[in-house]
């Protein structure tokens, strides 16, 4: 999963060269769609949570203890919109959440983000 993580590391004269991350209409608009998918504070720390594999709307909240229940039922919402999620109804009351193979795809990026914020917190804080 460290290959993603290689573009974080390349200085400005490496990006110029015949790197695919050149800015043109295309890849800006396929940026722009997946930041729309998972964008906010809330959505790819829902999909981290289940990416270890379906949750209840309660373990959810109890995991990403800071979320209010109101805003985590319209995040889910959001990420079954854009097929990253479904709800699995066994009761009413029982309803779980899992991640579709395409929210599932985002497992790389995930990591990629952690470890990117890892270091990221090491340069600023110098911890």
């Amino acid at each position: 999963f460290r290959s993603y993580f290689k573009i974080f590391q390349m200085n400005a004269n490496e990006l110029e060269s015949d790197c695919p991350l050149r800015t043109s209409p295309r890849v800006l608009l396929s940026i722009g769609d997946a930041l729309e998918a998972v964008n906010g504070k809330w959505r790819i720390k829902i999909i981290a949570v289940l990416l270890d594999g379906p949750k209840r709307f309660r373990e959810i909240s109890l995991l990403i203890n800071t979320i209010t229940d109101r805003m985590l039922s319209i995040e889910l919402k959001k990420l079954e919109i854009n097929m990253l999620l479904q709800r699995i109804s066994k009761y009413s009351a029982q309803s779980e959440y899992e991640l579709t193979d395409h929210g599932k795809s985002l497992k790389p990026l995930i990591m990629e983000l952690m470890a990117w914020g890892e270091l990221h917190r090491e340069k600023i804080t110098g911890k």
